[in-house]
């Protein structure tokens, strides 16, 4: 079979059980679409991440591949790389609009097609496109991003994800291409002040016109600038998505400053429900991939590890936007 996924006993009958009798109810569901991040979904079977590369042979590296993602980062074997430039953020100069959206698995916003957002620098050798920012969260406070850092999780995660405009021309091409995505992570702890990016994401005329699976609302006049720390570090790594069909694709920018929202804000999120209105209620709260090996993989930062008490100064240390020699 070769790199075919091995199938232990136990999981082998919950898997032909379920398949069993999802072909007994109701019409068949979208192979391309059939997945979640809990087996069990209003008392039908769907595939969880243990399942994901089982049900669909296009998923496979999601149970076989050796660069999978998300990943608990160890600060210890991150190694230093001085030659890492800042990260740059391109807009156009124009503030970024789109539509909010609840997916019923994440919090996402679509950039509308003007203006193109790009990121460049760091780790990346070519211009990369926004083509969509998630918001993963958890159920409870500390237990919400997907990546953790020395063994602890964050209340939320940010996740841009970005394709390679220069080889690809979408992200369904880039995602199965080499060099294909980026994803920037930022992540969010809960405290008494909030980032004013997310602030407009999250304020109560907004988040609760998304209450229910598949609601949208239209968003326009953001600063995306505004959602990264004025000074930060970042550490990179060659990893997957981590959702199916789990392309090693991805270069990973994890940024290693965290922001803030607040406790109301942060309940405003665990009220979205990741089902329609006529279906009972389900938190969106607890969506993410539980975390993979790293293995052999390299982790490399543009913070030297040896002076950990040295904080961020200097153009290397912030986001340049649309040029600006010295940052924001």
């Amino acid at each position: 079979m070769g790199g075919a996924a091995r199938l232990s006993a136990p999981r082998a009958l919950v898997l032909w059980a379920a398949l069993g009798a999802a072909a007994h109810i109701g019409p068949a569901p979208d192979p391309e679409d059939w997945w979640s991040y809990k087996d069990n979904l209003q008392g039908n079977f769907v595939p969880g991440p243990p399942f994901w590369g089982l049900v669909n042979a296009a998923w496979s590296l999601c149970a076989v591949g050796k660069r999978q993602s998300p990943v608990d980062v160890e600060l210890k074997r991150v190694l230093y790389d001085p030659f890492l430039p800042p990260l740059r953020l391109s807009t156009g100069g124009e503030k970024l609009r789109g539509t909010l959206y609840n997916t019923g698995r994440h919090v996402s916003f679509l950039p509308a097609p003007r203006p193109v957002v790009n990121v460049s620098g760091g780790p990346l050798l070519y211009s990369h496109r926004l083509s969509e920012l998630r918001l993963l969260f958890g159920a409870r406070d500390g237990a919400g991003s997907e990546h953790q850092i020395n063994h602890q999780g964050f209340s939320a995660e940010v996740q841009l994800i970005h394709f390679n405009q220069e080889l690809y021309g979408n992200l369904s091409a880039a995602s199965k291409g080499p060099n294909g995505l980026a994803i920037l992570s930022l992540f969010v702890n809960v405290a008494g002040s909030s980032n004013p990016f997310l602030s407009r994401l999250l304020n109560r005329d907004t988040i609760t016109r998304i209450s229910y699976k598949n609601d949208a609302y239209f968003l326009q006049d953001l600063s995306l600038e505004l959602l990264f720390p004025e000074s930060f570090g970042f550490i990179t790594y060659q990893g997957s998505l981590s959702t199916p069909p789990c392309s090693e694709t991805v270069t990973w920018i994890l940024i290693d400053r965290a922001l803030n929202i607040t406790s109301l804000q942060m309940h405003s999120l665990r009220l979205l429900s990741q089902n329609p209105p006529s279906q009972i209620f389900q938190s969106l709260s607890g969506n993410g991939r539980p975390l993979q090996p790293l293995a052999h993989r390299a982790l490399r930062g543009n913070r030297d590890p040896r002076h950990p008490e040295r904080r961020c100064r200097g153009p290397n240390y912030r986001l340049h936007v649309d040029g600006a020699p010295h940052g924001r």
